[in-house]
């Protein structure tokens, strides 16, 4: 710990930090380009596991509570929303796999800070920061992953790879 403050200014401090290291990470993946997310990655690939996204359905009731996510994919200028589908088109759903990729590395890097607020935190608040960050961003990773799953699975089916 560097700075220790007191648990009320800690929970504070800490709440203003999620916000603006989430609106940061975001801004910073809004910036690069869509290119760059056109393949998976170690964190991105979908593993078998996964059944294709359908372990999300039967598992997670996924199709239930996704809905009442929020939607930050257009906070940005010229950002993309991906609350819902809007074209069938091969091009269409290959930019919407490749902003479900941004918008996952954006959660994985988002819930990474966690350990920071150990620096001003008492260890068992640090703790619930860190839980706090997990329980909030991997609902919004999680429907990430099972979106591009069915994107994928549609792809396939017109003959298109999986790299956009």
């Amino acid at each position: 710990m560097i700075l220790r403050l007191p648990d009320t200014w800690a929970v504070v401090f800490g709440s203003l930090m999620w916000a603006v290291l989430g609106t940061a990470t975001g801004y910073v993946m809004h910036r690069m380009s869509v290119l760059r997310f056109d393949h998976d990655n170690f964190l991105t690939r979908l593993r078998p596991c996964e059944v294709d996204g359908r372990i999300y359905e039967r598992r997670f009731a996924i199709r239930r509570w996704k809905r009442w996510l929020p939607e930050g994919g257009d906070t940005f200028e010229g950002g993309f929303n991906k609350k819902h589908l809007r074209g069938r088109d091969s091009a269409h759903l290959k930019r919407f796999v490749a902003e479900t990729r941004r918008a996952e590395m954006t959660h994985w890097i988002t819930m990474a800070y966690g350990p920071l607020f150990w620096l001003w935190s008492a260890w068992w608040l640090g703790g619930v920061m860190v839980v706090f960050g997990v329980l909030a961003n991997l609902p919004c990773l999680v429907a990430q992953r099972y979106n591009r799953a069915r994107l994928l699975r549609v792809l396939r089916r017109r003959g298109i790879t999986s790299d956009c």
